[in-house]
């Protein structure tokens, strides 16, 4: 059988035969061939009482064993019922919750893995569109004569390759967040600083635009963060307000400090984000309907994500006169 399997229950036998063997000779012994009787009819009782309720206990052992089995195999959890109280009901109870446990993280999995490839497929489609562009380019260039149009030709495929060396940074720098590989350095920045070399990359093509650069931040202004990734996320802010910032117009980013928060302020005014869009403006390759052509929809994803590994909120709104505005707030003693 294999309920004698278990070596305690031999154990058990072993002691309760040595037991039975040294009652009933004490018995015989001290008293007579009756009392060696009556002791060998008391051990067989206590016995069955006791190997039959050992029995039932290891019953229900072996069917919560079938339980964990089946779960691992099938990953549906199938109750066969049980007591309802005692040592036994108590692990029944912490089975389900481990089980349960491991379910939810099961579908927790599915979704990463359902969104990884949904991930895949979206950054092979966004790379793939400037390479077609590319491609076509580097074919036309090689049949065209006219030095005006080869020059026009270079130009734009300058474009597309600073495009995609900027989509794949951004996308490593996503997937690094993802992974959760940053360690995001806490050290006190000058905000004044910081936005002055956020935008440094932008000032040249904001003046070919006639866009107009306002800070309004004075050099008492800081936070505690970590600068080299606050400058990638306040500079795709502002690269997405230049964007949708018509010529002639104008980038407002204002800085201020008090005692529960510093917020920096980044605005423009364009045409605003749609009501629609207003919800999703955050979310990883979403395109807003006054999007550009050349927009893949990571810059303000990838500029949230960095604000909130900083224990930051950012949040975007309209202007009352126009244009669309953005606020990072960092409070104190959060970071």
């Amino acid at each position: 059988m294999g309920y004698f399997r278990n070596p305690e229950i031999k154990k058990e036998g072993i002691i309760w035969l040595f037991a039975v063997l040294l009652t009933a000779f004490l018995g015989w012994y001290l008293a007579s061939v009756r009392g060696l009787y009556l002791c060998l009819f008391c051990a067989v009782i206590f016995a069955v009482i006791h190997f039959s309720s050992s029995v039932i206990r290891y019953r229900k052992i072996a069917g919560l064993a079938d339980e964990v089995q089946h779960f691992l195999h099938v990953f549906e959890y199938v109750d066969v019922g049980g007591e309802k109280e005692g040592e036994l009901a108590i692990l029944r109870t912490e089975i389900r919750k481990m089980m349960n446990k491991l379910n939810h993280q099961a579908n927790l999995l599915m979704e990463d893995k359902k969104y990884l490839l949904n991930s895949i497929a979206d950054i092979s489609h966004q790379i793939r569109t400037p390479l077609t562009a590319i491609n076509l380019i580097v074919s036309r260039l090689w049949g065209e004569k006219n030095e005006a149009d080869r020059q026009r030709l270079l130009h734009e495929l300058e474009q597309l390759l600073v495009h995609m060396d900027w989509l794949i940074e951004a996308l490593l720098k996503m997937a690094k967040l993802d992974a959760g590989t940053v360690s995001m350095k806490k050290k006190t920045v000058n905000v004044s600083d910081l936005l002055k070399k956020s935008v440094q990359d932008f000032l040249i093509p904001m003046e070919l635009r006639e866009q107009n650069l306002v800070i309004d931040c004075t050099d008492m202004v800081s936070l505690r963060g970590d600068e080299y990734w606050l400058r990638e996320a306040v500079g795709n802010i502002v690269k997405n307000c230049m964007e949708h910032t018509p010529a002639g117009g104008e980038i407002c980013i204002r800085a201020a400090e008090n005692h529960l928060y510093t917020e920096i302020t980044v605005s423009d005014n364009g045409a605003g984000i749609d009501k629609e869009d207003l919800p999703h403006i955050f979310e990883r390759f979403y395109k807003g309907k006054n999007s550009a052509d050349s927009s893949v929809g990571i810059g303000l994803a990838l500029a949230r994500m960095i604000v909130v590994a900083q224990e930051g909120t950012l949040s975007a709104t309209n202007r009352i006169n126009g244009g669309a505005k953005f606020e990072i707030r960092f409070y104190k003693g959060t970071v």
